[in-house]
């Protein structure tokens, strides 16, 4: 029976994505695959539990909500996590995906939806964006871009002009907290016009300082 690497399981509020503010189970799978500069789940790199799909399931089952995201981590680094992603969505739940963006996501089933970082050069993971996932994405997907500077700003801004807006692929800029002032973000997407979604995550603001389960 197949089996994965999991850090937690808890729920909360949907924070990062055009979900945000609906509460959602969160399944973090352990291990990444990148060390981006500005991690904030640090915790779930290594280590994790050994639990069944099933089990895995079962834990989501039980906690009552419609929603559950996959995250990590990097959840695509464990060659069971489709799997996972199969079972949830043939569960009836509505599943997201949050990955990181670098590897292969064409065993994604088509009833995910997928929530994909691209990575800005203030991660220093930059070189590490697989840009041919943009051609698997749907039109319920989305990719988000952290940023922690001006500079990161318009690498995003080129990055959307160029690539996500003659896909029309929904784009959601974020700014690092503590590195990047929200109110700059906000102001740089109002000056240039961007069709883009400004995100802050939830977490933060509902509850400053708590790193897990939240």
């Amino acid at each position: 029976m197949s089996t994965l690497r999991l850090c937690e399981l808890f729920t909360s509020l949907q924070g990062e994505s055009h979900w945000a503010g609906y509460p959602c189970t969160f399944v973090r799978l352990a291990g990444c695959n990148l060390d981006c500069a500005y991690c904030d789940t640090r915790y779930a790199r290594e280590g994790g539990e050994e639990r069944t799909i099933d089990a895995i399931v079962e834990a989501a089952r039980a906690k009552g909500l419609p929603m559950v995201e996959v995250t990590g981590g990097e959840p695509l680094t464990q060659p069971a996590a489709g799997e996972l992603l199969w079972r949830l969505a043939g569960a009836g739940f509505r599943v997201l995906l949050e990955t990181n963006g670098s590897l292969p996501l064409d065993g994604v089933p088509p009833r995910v939806h997928i929530v994909m970082d691209l990575k800005a050069p203030g991660s220093g993971m930059v070189d590490r964006n697989r840009w041919e996932n943009l051609e698997l994405l749907k039109s319920t997907d989305e990719v988000k871009v952290v940023l922690r500077d001006r500079a990161d700003y318009e690498w995003a801004r080129e990055a959307w002009q160029e690539r996500l807006a003659p896909r029309r692929i929904r784009t959601s800029l974020s700014p690092v907290w503590g590195d990047l002032p929200p109110a700059e973000l906000a102001a740089w997407m109002v000056e240039d016009r961007l069709d883009v979604r400004f995100q802050l995550q939830l977490h933060r603001v509902l509850w400053p300082g708590a790193e897990r389960g939240v």
